[in-house]
């Protein structure tokens, strides 16, 4: 069976890696805007499932992947920063305190679907302006949720975490392998469905 990564995050890709061998990349392009009324909880599964949409109209025999992952604090979900001084309001926001982050995961097959979201949560040390300006001068936070990488210099700003470490990176690998394998079960199982 196909499996396309509906994503152009080398971090999902490296960590696709782990849960099946064989997979294409296919880029989503998307409007990301996720309207009114939607709760920041929801909004990477909605986002996932747009994904996995847009890029399953073109590969309808290839089960595809969908990702997008938030960070929320205070009901308030952060994205990828605008610039130096949005990553630097991001940062100063999340300093000392925890915050969510949720991945939102889509599987498409054809017209069968399925979604979930895995929850993370981190907790930040209290960082300095200094500190702040230092990381932000890195270019790491530039293309990413809540403005910083917890697999690179990031993790240097985190005083723990609680839950999947993958899905803090951007795919909750252990949990989608599971996902996919029943996924794939219940295609083989029904092709009709």
């Amino acid at each position: 069976m196909k499996i396309i990564l509906a994503s152009a995050s080398p971090r999902r890709q490296e960590l696709m890696k782990l849960v099946c061998g064989s997979f294409k990349t296919v880029p989503a392009d998307i409007d990301e805007s996720i309207g009114d009324g939607v709760l920041p909880m929801d909004a990477a599964e909605l986002l996932a499932r747009k994904k996995a949409e847009k890029v399953s109209e073109d590969h309808k025999n290839s089960v595809v992947i969908g990702c997008d992952t938030a960070v929320i604090v205070d009901d308030i979900m952060l994205g990828k920063p605008l610039d130096d001084s949005d990553a630097y309001k991001m940062l100063s926001l999340l300093s000392g305190r925890k915050h969510k982050v949720v991945t939102g995961v889509c599987l498409k097959y054809g017209e069968l679907e399925e979604s979930f979201s895995a929850v993370s949560e981190v907790e930040f040390y209290p960082l300095t302006d200094e500190e702040i300006i230092e990381y932000v001068e890195t270019g790491e936070p530039k293309d990413k949720a809540g403005a910083y990488g917890i697999q690179g210099e990031g993790s240097l700003l985190v005083k723990g975490i609680s839950g999947d470490f993958f899905n803090i990176v951007g795919l909750p690998a252990a949990r989608l392998k599971r996902e996919l394998a029943d996924f794939i079960k219940r295609i083989e199982e029904n092709p009709e469905d």
